[in-house]
């Protein structure tokens, strides 16, 4: 099982708000939705697109691209172009960090 890498600090991260992050070789969106953190893979699964250029309402991601939605919670796609649900990582928060498990 892999292990929980960090990804960046609680402090700043206002909610609401997401951030792109690089763990390892990776590239993951980092959102809080009303201080609960959520990851998932930055990368639209339609185009490949950036989503941490996208617009974050609630829980709900615009990919800035073609606008393919997805629940940032679930991975759930939402509206199309993208048929196919984002990868979510599991999250936990130990102390002021804030920590990733790429599987």
């Amino acid at each position: 099982m892999a292990e929980y890498e960090w990804a960046t600090e609680v402090k700043g991260f206002a909610p609401g708000t997401m951030q792109m992050v690089r763990i390892g070789s990776n590239t993951v969106l980092l959102v809080n939705i009303e201080g609960k953190f959520y990851a998932t893979s930055n990368f639209c699964t339609h185009s490949k697109c950036y989503l941490h250029n996208g617009k974050l309402r609630g829980k709900i991601l615009t990919c800035a691209c073609h606008f393919a939605q997805f629940d940032v919670t679930t991975g759930a796609v939402l509206a199309p172009p993208a048929k196919e649900p984002l990868p979510v990582y599991p999250v936990k928060v130990e102390g002021d960090g804030i920590y990733v498990q790429i599987e």
